[in-house]
């Protein structure tokens, strides 16, 4: 029997494709914890019909929602695993791993959404460290979401000063909640389906939260008050991949990627945008009490919360990341994004 070289081999499977019709469009697993429902839902879909459009249906997402693949604590493992080949990343559930995007959940003064999610779009896709601490990970960051601005709600009491959150009984979120418990509030674990009913039974008198989740979760019925602390969000949720997927994409998928992964802080910007402004009218008309905390009782929240910031920043360089410079990049475009709305407006609303 004569030896088959592998020059003989190569030529046979040259052939053989040849034979072959075009490959089949590629199809991916993504990950979601959250149901198929609410603005970053909707968005999450645009995303994925943005990519299929982009390249003519050569690339979809079958979005697996509701944990079916993973549940929200497992997700960085399972995309890098392969378990799905992309996936939402809540960064609170991985402070090690996603300490650089943690600092997207900062308390800074930056309470818009759009401006939040653009500017940590910007750093998380331009920061070759970013990209690097990833692709330890197996991971590649695609596009970001926000949870908007962290408000409070309250039953029977209304936060209107600094002053007034001294004895308070708060459910808390992240480091916003910190700082409220360093000024005196006594933190309640609950998460936030269950504050209707700690509302209505006093086992909290007032939750932090994000104003279209009251009118979904229809808390204004159990609210007196609601103050509008325009302080800052929690933005470290977002879409990643698994590297190895994504690197055997062609070019022209990847910057399909991307551009969508651009252009979805636009769609749930519009969308999170409306929806906030929609929830503050129902809840002014179930005869909540919406007010602003005065510019000078804020910035005394941004002054305390400056601690946290400051531990995030030792965090990150202990993991080989420069803080400082990262937070001075974060810093600037948020100021660069917030300038950008001032002087053309929201891009949905551009001409």
């Amino acid at each position: 029997m004569r030896k088959v070289t592998s020059a003989v081999l190569a030529g046979a499977a040259v052939i053989a494709m040849a034979a072959q019709p075009a490959l089949a469009a590629t199809s991916l697993f993504f990950g979601e914890a959250g149901p198929n429902r609410g603005a970053r839902a909707a968005a999450l879909n645009w995303f994925a019909e943005d990519v299929a459009t982009r390249t003519g249906g050569d690339l979809t997402f079958d979005i697996q929602w509701g944990g079916a693949l993973f549940k929200a604590g497992a997700a960085a493992k399972s995309i890098a695993d392969g378990v799905a080949d992309a996936g939402t990343i809540i960064a609170v559930y991985f402070p090690q791993e996603m300490v650089a995007y943690g600092i997207a959940d900062l308390p800074l003064k930056n309470p818009d959404p759009w401006v939040g999610m653009r500017a940590t779009d910007d750093l998380m896709r331009t920061s070759d460290a970013i990209r690097d601490n990833l692709a330890a990970q197996n991971l590649v960051y695609i596009g970001t979401f926000t949870t908007s601005a962290v408000h409070i709600g309250c039953k029977d009491v209304t936060i209107r000063s600094v002053d007034d959150i001294d004895g308070l009984k708060v459910r808390g979120v992240g480091a916003y909640g910190k700082t409220f418990a360093d000024l005196g509030a006594n933190l309640v674990s609950m998460s936030i389906y269950d504050a209707y009913q700690g509302l209505d039974t006093g086992l909290i008198d007032c939750s932090q939260g994000y104003s279209y989740a009251v009118a979904a979760l229809k808390q204004q019925e159990v609210m007196t008050s609601y103050t509008r602390l325009n302080w800052g969000q929690v933005g470290a949720l977002g879409i990643f991949m698994n590297k190895q997927v994504y690197d055997a994409l062609p070019e022209a998928h990847k910057t399909a990627l991307a551009e969508a992964g651009k252009g979805m802080a636009d769609e749930l910007g519009r969308l999170i945008t409306a929806d906030n402004a929609a929830a503050v009218e129902t809840m002014k008309a179930a005869g909540v009490e919406v007010l602003d905390l005065p510019d000078a009782e804020r910035d005394k929240l941004v002054a305390r919360g400056e601690a946290y910031i400051e531990e995030w920043t030792a965090q990150a360089s202990a993991a080989g990341l420069d803080g400082a410079a990262l937070l001075a990049d974060y810093r600037r475009l948020i100021a660069e994004y917030t300038a950008e709305r001032d002087e053309k407006g929201y891009p949905w609303t551009r001409d």
